[in-house]
């Protein structure tokens, strides 16, 4: 049995559902943002909801915000995924795409093998907020 007290999970999961990186406090303004994706739902408990701003030019993700309500493991893979996309000016859509929830799930340093579908989750978040920007590009 656990001691009182006792992390089952990496440092980086802490860190991250500690002080998340990213997370959006208040509803977005409308405009804000070129698109929104989310995925779960509450009878597994997690749900993530992402907001991108991309850059039309260059397709690089230039901001990522998000909001999940869940456990640690769900909080982190969010978290430390808006950073893998925003870091060093941002991602391209097509590189970020090719994220896969392995990548996350390093980047955390392990995941308990229970928790792995918060790193499918975010993965499904955020390819559904690029399709919907997608759909919006097409139509321009």
């Amino acid at each position: 049995m656990a001691e009182v007290g006792e992390w089952y999970y990496s440092n980086k999961v802490k860190e991250h559902f500690l002080n998340p990186h990213n997370f959006l406090i208040e509803e977005p303004k409308e405009g804000e943002f070129d698109a929104e994706g989310e995925a779960g739902n509450m009878a597994c408990g997690d749900i993530m909801k992402v907001w991108l701003k991309i850059d039309s030019k260059t397709k690089k993700i230039k901001d990522f915000k998000w909001r999940t309500w869940g456990c640690a493991s769900a909080i982190a893979s969010t978290s430390v995924f808006s950073d893998m996309v925003t870091e060093k000016g941002g991602m391209k859509l097509e590189d970020a795409l090719k994220i896969t929830p392995q990548e996350i799930i390093k980047r955390l340093h392990g995941l308990p093998p229970r928790k792995i579908h918060c790193s499918v989750l975010v993965d499904q978040a955020f390819r559904n907020a690029v399709s919907n920007y997608l759909k919006v590009v097409d139509k321009k």
